[in-house]
């Protein structure tokens, strides 16, 4: 098991560039099985979640060819459905999350798919059902079989129809989405997700000839059409990662530039960072953090006490509620941060409290902290990451601190940020991987 060395107290300065985003990689990806044709798909970020989906599509048959760092291209012409009954296919899917929007192209494209209980991050539950009642409803048939903890979907002609879905689920969404494009007729999907990242998707499925109109909004209409063509598609930079830079520079009072950020994509998060006291500045598509060597939290207009809390789109992604909780502990006033999607993410505060922060965790899904300003001078700790956000605020921390930390478990932050130790190294930070 691998771990950073992090001396801490140092400032950065230069430019860094935010990676593909990892959670529309992952829906993009899994759409290549909806073509027999060739898709050329760039930006795709070079992390454990990605690269193990396209190695387990690689197996399912999928002829994939790298033909830059970034760049991939994928033809899904010569498929093995008997793949999906091995032991290799259970236990890859089973320890990737994203291997559930496998789902969709599969039963859609071929009339069946064989899925184990996803793993990924222990951030408290996740429910399938969203998918399951979705695809269900165009026509699927869902058995699960308790012994081998597996999900099997069998359908005949799926059929499109309405369905109101019982939450604004991405990867729901994403998933019932790929099963309609293929489906006859007409499905409409009210509550539909509508991140930036779905929205892609839809643009892509659009490009390779489906019929989905509505994007952005979350009242989707797709027209089935009978097969897909090819097409290239570009990711967009990782909203996650432009929000840690942001935290990164204010916690060490650096002055860096994120560049090529797609900073009309990032929704409420530049003026989330404003309402903590941080400056920043779009400049094009660039977005510059000058040097602060404090800020201070905003309260709401009657004086009370601001909240930061997560929201399905336009609402606050919750992937970042942990970098807006570690860079308020250096902060001047007081924030409530309120993880409402889900439990248990919170749990990592613990860590920052024994590195001198002020914090308060209230119950699994909200924390007081108390900002200290440059009055509070984290401690170096041993720590070890439980998730990919709570370790990417683990490090925001160790990267304040005085003295040198360290963080174990790190391949829970190398499932989500490329080469994030040398990135970060460029800029002027001492991580050292050992």
């Amino acid at each position: 098991m691998s771990s950073f060395k992090i001396e801490g107290g140092h400032r950065f300065h230069g430019s860094i560039t935010p990676q593909g985003a990892k959670n529309e990689a992952l829906q993009v990806i899994c759409a290549v099985l909806l073509t027999s044709e060739k898709v050329t798909i760039s930006n795709i970020p070079q992390i454990l979640d990605v690269l193990n989906l396209i190695e387990l599509i690689r197996e399912l048959g999928v002829k994939v060819e790298q033909i830059q760092a970034d760049t991939y291209t994928f033809q899904a012409d010569e498929i093995n459905p008997n793949y999906l009954e091995t032991e290799d296919f259970y236990r890859r899917s089973a320890s990737l999350r994203g291997s559930v929007m496998l789902v969709g192209p599969l039963v859609t494209r071929f009339g069946k798919a064989i899925i184990p209980k996803p793993g990924g991050d222990k951030i408290g539950r996740r429910r399938l059902d969203t998918h399951f009642l979705g695809i269900q409803k165009l026509g699927a048939d869902f058995e699960y079989d308790a012994d081998k903890k597996l999900y099997e979907i069998h359908s005949g002609k799926l059929k499109g129809c309405y369905m109101l879905l019982d939450e604004a689920s991405v990867t729901g969404t994403a998933n019932i989405l790929m099963t309609a494009v293929l489906a006859e007729g007409e499905t409409t999907i009210y509550n539909a997700a509508c991140e930036p990242y779905l929205q892609q998707l839809s643009r892509m499925l659009n490009r390779m000839g489906a019929d989905i109109s509505g994007i952005g909004s979350n009242l989707l209409t797709i027209k089935g059409v009978n097969s897909l063509n090819g097409c290239s598609h570009r990711l967009l930079p990782d909203m996650i990662e432009v929000g840690s830079f942001i935290g990164m520079a204010a916690m060490t009072g650096s002055e860096i530039t994120i560049k090529n950020a797609a900073y009309h994509e990032l929704g409420i998060i530049p003026d989330s960072f404003r309402r903590m006291g941080i400056k920043l500045e779009q400049k094009g598509d660039d977005i510059f953090i000058p040097q602060q060597d404090s800020y201070t939290i905003e309260s709401f207009i009657d004086g009370s006490i601001m909240t930061i809390a997560d929201a399905p789109w336009p609402g606050l992604t919750p992937d970042l509620l942990s970098v807006f909780l570690v860079v308020a502990t250096k902060a001047i006033g007081s924030v409530l941060i309120h993880q409402k999607m889900f439990e248990s993410r919170l749990f990592f505060v613990d860590k920052l409290i024994d590195m001198g922060a002020q914090i308060i965790l209230c119950d699994p899904h909200r924390a007081t902290v108390i900002g200290q300003g440059n009055n509070l001078h984290l401690r170096a700790a041993r720590m070890s990451s439980p998730d990919i956000r709570a370790g990417i605020a683990l490090l925001i921390a160790a990267l304040a601190a005085s003295g040198t930390s360290i963080i174990e478990n790190i391949e829970q932050i190398d499932r989500g940020y490329q080469n994030i130790d040398g990135r970060l190294n460029a800029l002027g930070a001492k991580i050292t991987r050992i």
